[in-house]
């Protein structure tokens, strides 16, 4: 689709409805998954719920079947620009594995529940979350920015976009060569910010859309909110960037309610297979795979009925 495009609004109505013909589903909620003013009850806190998972640090040296590593794609030594690698605890070479692609939510970030997010590659925790650590690679992908020192990773937002999108093309290629990624089974992912990024990094041009398997946004969702304080943000360009969706997939969870996302995919006549999740917390956090809630069952199911372990 041409940019041009995003300005025709009956031509862009009319190629979403080619998006695919799947009603959109519902994962269905736990016991306490309680939408935000649902009852008049506030969802309870994460603390609530006790975690069986621990997402392994990351550290130095050389990829290993159930450990997380810092690494540089070949090309970028001379930079600050960095990914995070998994290698999944039944990882074995000559074996092919699917790959679940992460993106941050924005650094800085603290509210009046505790929560908060580093915006680092390092401090992501959904890939793992979902794969419960094995039969994945899992990959956590860095914004990139170009600075007077040169490039490094961009803690807000999206740096240089272009970079962020030869970055994660190029880490893509090295790391499926290398460790056995499986290209046709290819899941991105994000939190917050890296909801956002599924479709506006993940989308944003036919080359990085035609990666992915699927998509797992978590906790917003590109088009929803239009304030945001980056080109594009507006309704029109996620339009256009949603028509490269091309029927693919999406798993769509939120804490408190989907609804805004539901209303605006509705309102536009996006038809995809879109599934959507309302998180059982109250929290703004990517933590909740951490824990046995339905969203995480239901995430995992969803993968399975895609052919996937």
């Amino acid at each position: 689709m041409k940019p041009g495009l995003a300005s025709k609004a009956g031509t862009l109505f009319a190629l979403l409805c080619f998006l695919g013909a799947t009603t959109p589903g519902r994962a269905q909620p736990a016991e306490n998954n309680v939408a935000a003013g649902t009852q008049g009850q506030t969802p309870p806190d994460l603390a609530s719920t006790p975690t069986d998972l621990k997402t392994p640090q990351t550290v130095a040296g050389e990829p290993a079947a159930g450990r997380r590593v810092r690494q540089i794609t070949p090309g970028y030594e001379s930079t600050q620009v960095h990914h995070t690698l998994y290698l999944p605890s039944n990882w074995q070479t000559n074996h092919s594995y699917p790959v679940i692609v992460e993106y941050a939510g924005n650094g800085k970030y603290n509210n009046k529940y505790g929560d908060s997010c580093s915006g680092t590659v390092e401090g992501c925790n959904l890939g793992y979350g979902i794969s419960g650590g094995s039969n994945y690679l899992w990959v956590c992908m860095p914004f990139v920015e170009v600075a007077a020192a040169g490039k490094r990773n961009a803690t807000t937002w999206w740096g240089d976009v272009d970079e962020t999108i030869a970055y994660c093309t190029n880490t893509l290629g090295f790391l499926c060569q290398r460790f056995g990624g499986n290209t046709d089974a290819i899941i991105l992912t994000g939190f917050s910010r890296g909801a956002i990024a599924c479709n506006y990094i993940g989308l944003h041009d036919d080359r990085i859309a035609s990666l992915w398997r699927a998509f797992i946004p978590c906790s917003h969702y590109d088009g929803v909110i239009t304030n945001w304080p980056y080109p594009g943000a507006d309704r029109e360009s996620a339009l256009v960037r949603l028509g490269r969706l091309a029927g693919r997939p999406q798993f769509i969870c939120q804490e408190g309610s989907t609804r805004a996302t539901e209303d605006w995919l509705r309102s536009v006549g996006a038809k995809a297979r879109f599934t959507f999740a309302e998180l059982p917390f109250r929290n703004h956090s990517d933590q909740w795979v951490l824990r046995d809630v339905s969203a995480r069952r239901a995430v995992r199911q969803w993968l399975r009925d895609l052919g996937l372990p």
